[in-house]
């Protein structure tokens, strides 16, 4: 039997992001991310970096969630956490069993 995590573990409450796709009248899309559910959860510094990208300087914080499992997260979604805001690159069940989802995000900015 694994030990059950804190009452504070999950203490963040997050906004999903879902993307909405219109056409551009260009034959491409405008896409724009509408609020969904609010969800509590917990968050974990894993990486920061600077790196130079396009000729400046660019800065990259990568994140690991800890969520209420929910079906039918993906990757094109993003998140939010007040101001910051965070673009999902994977979801995963770590065990299985349908009781959280890990999601490594990158932060996107405010």
């Amino acid at each position: 039997m694994t030990a059950r995590p804190g009452i504070g573990a999950r203490g963040r409450r997050f906004t999903l992001e879902v993307p909405q796709e219109s056409p551009d009248g260009f034959g491409g899309v405008i896409r724009i991310f509408q609020p969904g559910a609010q969800l509590w959860g917990s968050i974990e510094l894993l990486s920061a970096r600077e790196r130079f990208r396009a000729g400046r300087e660019e800065a990259a914080a990568t994140h690991r969630l800890v969520l209420p499992f929910r079906a039918g997260i993906t990757a094109a979604m993003q998140v939010t956490l007040g101001p910051r805001r965070f673009r999902i690159t994977h979801v995963g069940d770590p065990d299985g069993r349908g009781r959280a989802l890990v999601c490594l995000v990158e932060e996107v900015g405010p």
